[in-house]
């Protein structure tokens, strides 16, 4: 984990090699940036979430986006998506990025953006 302050800000940036498995890893590593580094969001690459994750009707990525909100942190989720053919998928990142709070971006430099506005 790599720490970065920025506008006052401070975020979490997570490589490949952090891997989440379920909601429960997701509120572990959420707890561990805030306590470690008072963090108040994350950058996270989508290679570390589940395969499940973007297949919306299997509900990992609501059940793990959902301690995002219940806890106010915020987390940018990084790479091309554009390989996703699902419908449903694509208005998901599109009302996503919509907000603040869950964005998914093409790059670091861009989550880190958005996240410390």
């Amino acid at each position: 984990m790599e720490v970065v302050e920025r506008n006052g800000k401070t975020i979490a940036l997570f490589d490949t090699s952090t891997r989440i498995e379920q909601a429960s890893d997701m509120l572990d590593l959420m707890a561990t940036t805030w306590y470690q580094g008072h963090c108040v969001g994350m950058v996270m690459e989508k290679d570390s979430l589940p395969k499940d994750f973007f297949t919306l009707s299997s509900g990992v990525a609501g059940e793990i986006l959902q301690k995002f909100s219940n806890y106010q942190f915020k987390i940018a989720i990084v790479g091309d998506f554009s390989s996703y053919g699902s419908k449903s998928l694509q208005s998901f990142i599109y009302e996503c990025n919509k907000g603040n709070s869950v964005v998914f971006v093409p790059t670091v430099e861009e989550g880190l953006d958005r996240l410390t506005r």
